[in-house]
Order: structure tokens, then sequence, then C-alpha cells
């Protein structure tokens, strides 16, 4: 019988989605595990993608996309995020991940090596894993805002290294970069020759500070052609199943990119390219609702989890809290979180999914209704009275 390539064996399984694939085979659980936001997609966009389907708008699109959506996102990019780029540098994708994909694939061959956060979005390890490339993790640490290190960085840099994942708002962990971290990082990359793969899923959920777009810094520190930007509808539009994201490309990657569109998924759907494009032309009204109502979540669990003296971290961006357990997971999260929902039916993602660092965490997608994470929070298990302190 045939043996995978060897790598193959290598690529490590999702721990966010082997609880949620649990969960789908329980009842009455309580889904805080994957970052699905539960909002209704806003009328106007269901409408646009149900018209598609309706006039049989089921061909083939261009290998990038629509040329009205492609418009659009160019549109999008200067308005909100400050840059500026033609439309042949826009590539819509099957979400955000199949954005991710295209970008490691420019950047790694087999052997290279990427900086990945730790914790940090399980993709950012797998997919380089699947294309024989290695993923070296990169510490943040609570003690300073899980902020990167760029000295430390700079010393997990080999001679195969090739490029730099940077995710603000960070998934899991809700952290927002400000300007000067992000102008660090960019320095750092010019100077050791790196690629910039830059997650920015989900910029339109921030909470202290505005989002600010790595491709806008590196443009002012003229090293914008080392970015590859990420971006998608998942999040802020509610339209994680309809798969829409998109990639930005330097100039000049307009064959490069074309080929690699054909041979991965050639494009992609015609009722999702029309349900995006009335997402990014319908208005924001639907973001800020959502994105009070996350910022309301977000205050009340951290007060729910505080009067119980359960320690977390309050994010800057994102739905996501992250969550300290380790009083009660005796060294293996993940197994915790298998017997909690369970025992308790309350799906949460284990910290070790996102990286060794994340052991004795998880993490908590708060796009729920309040009575979810009310009770929730109620189950998770409180320290010793003695070890009770306030959030991080």
């Amino acid at each position: 019988m045939p043996r995978p390539a060897p790598h193959i064996p290598g690529v490590p399984e999702s721990g966010t989605r082997r609880i949620f694939e649990l969960a789908l085979t329980l009842d009455d659980v309580v889904m805080l595990v994957v970052g699905e936001p539960d909002d209704p997609v806003a009328p106007h966009i269901r409408a646009a993608a149900q018209a598609a389907w309706e006039r049989d708008d089921t061909d083939y699109a261009p290998n990038g996309g629509i040329a009205a959506l492609r418009r659009a996102i160019t549109a999008k990019l200067a308005r909100e995020n400050d840059v500026s780029v033609d439309v042949e540098q826009v590539w819509v994708t099957v979400g955000g991940t199949q954005a991710l994909a295209q970008a490691f694939t420019i950047a790694l061959g087999p052997g290279d090596e990427v900086l990945v956060p730790d914790p940090g979005y399980t993709t950012f390890t797998m997919y380089p894993r699947s294309i024989a490339a290695v993923p070296v993790p990169y510490p943040l640490r609570p003690s300073r805002g899980f902020v990167p290190d760029v000295e430390e960085l700079a010393r997990l840099v080999t001679p195969r290294t090739r490029a730099i994942v940077v995710n603000s708002p960070s998934n899991p962990l809700g952290v927002v970069f400000d300007e000067d971290v992000i102008a660090s990082l960019v320095v750092f990359a010019a100077d050791h020759d790196l690629w910039i793969i830059s997650d920015e899923v989900y910029e339109h959920f921030t909470w202290d500070a505005p989002h600010v777009s790595t491709a806008a810094v590196a443009a002012r520190l003229g090293e914008q052609d080392r970015v590859l930007s990420v971006f998608s509808t998942s999040k802020s539009h509610a339209l994680t199943g309809a798969r829409v994201g998109w990639l930005v490309v330097p100039p000049g990657y307009g064959p490069t990119m074309r080929a690699l569109q054909e041979s991965m998924i050639a494009c992609a759907g015609m009722p999702d390219q029309h349900a995006a494009l009335a997402a990014l032309e319908g208005g924001d009204a639907h973001i800020r609702a959502a994105r009070e109502r996350y910022r309301r979540h977000i205050s009340l669990a951290t007060e729910l989890l505080d009067a119980r003296g359960i320690r977390s971290h309050r994010p800057g961006g994102a739905f996501y809290l992250w969550v300290d357990v380790s009083h009660a997971t005796e060294g293996d999260v993940a197994a915790w979180a298998e017997r909690f929902l369970l025992d308790e039916r309350v799906a949460v993602a284990p910290g070790t999914a996102f990286g060794r660092a994340g052991e004795g965490s998880i993490r908590l997608c708060l796009a729920a209704s309040e009575d979810d994470i009310r009770r929730a929070v109620a189950l998770l298990p409180a320290p010793d009275p003695a070890a009770i302190g306030g959030s991080e």
C-alpha cells in the first residue's frame, strides 16, 4: 500500500477542531470553541448571494475574482487600511485560510523556516508542515503583554528562515499591535530579508486602539514589497461558511498568483463572491452592532471570571478571552477540555491547540449569547480561595 509523503505525518491535528467535532455529536452544548460569529448574516448580503443563484451565476470566475469585487477590495483597503494597491495585487480566495496557504506557498519551500507566534492560530503551524516547511514558534509572553521581543526573534533566525507571521488583532489572544510594534517587526524583517505574512482577519474588532495594517506601516518604511496581507469576510460579516477572503501581494506577482490559484482552487464560488461584494459595498452598520455586542460580552465574561477568582487576559481586539485554568488541568489542558465537554456540555478551545505556550489556558469565543457565556463561566472550575486574584 502506498505511503504518504514523509512530511505529511508531521502535520499536526487541529486541537480546536477536535473538540468542535466531538461537540457536534452531543446535545445541548454551549459552543465557545470555534471563532464562529452567532450573528445572522445581514439581509442585503444574503439577498446578493440568493440573486446570484437565482440567475444561475454559477460559472467559473477569473482566477483572481470577479472584477467588481476586486475593485471593491482595493477601495476598501485605501479607505480603511491606508493601503494603496492596484486590482492585480488583490486575489480573492476561499476564506482567509486559503489566503494564508497561498502566502506560505509563495514564501516557503521544503525545509524553509517561518517564525510563527506561540500562542498562535493553528494554521500558522499546520500549513507550513503540509508543504514540508518548518514552523518555528516565537513566544508571546504574558510579562510583555503578549507582544513579541525583537531581540528574541533575532536569536531564532537561521539561514533557512524565510518569513515571519504577524497576527494583529491576534487569535487566540486578542492582542492588538500598535504602529511602533509593527514598525519594529517590519525593520526586523528587512534586516533579515524576510517575508511578512500579515493576518488581519479580525481587523474590525478592536477595543482600545485602532487597527494598524502592516502593509501601511511597511509602505512608510519603504518595505511594502515584502508584505503578504491576509483578510477575510468570515468574522466581520459572519460569513464563515461562505468562505471569501483575499490575499494582497506585491506588484508583479500576477502571473505567479494566476498559476497558484488555478492549481489550487481555480476560483472562489460566484454566489459567495457576490455576497462578499454586497458586504463591502453595503455599509458597516452590522459590523458596528457586532463590535459593540462583543465589547459587552468581553466585559461581562471578565467580570464574571474576576468574581470567581479565575484569571484572564483582557483582549485589545478580536472576540476571544484567554483564560487561565491551570489550577484544574493537571498539566494537560487538551485532555481537561475534552472531559469538560463530556461532563459539562461546554466546548472550549484548549490553549495547546495554539502552541506549547498555551498549556494551562483555554480560549473562549465570546461571539455567543450572554446566556451561554454566563452558563460556561459558571461551570469553569475556580481556584482555591487562597489563590484568588484579578485579571491580568
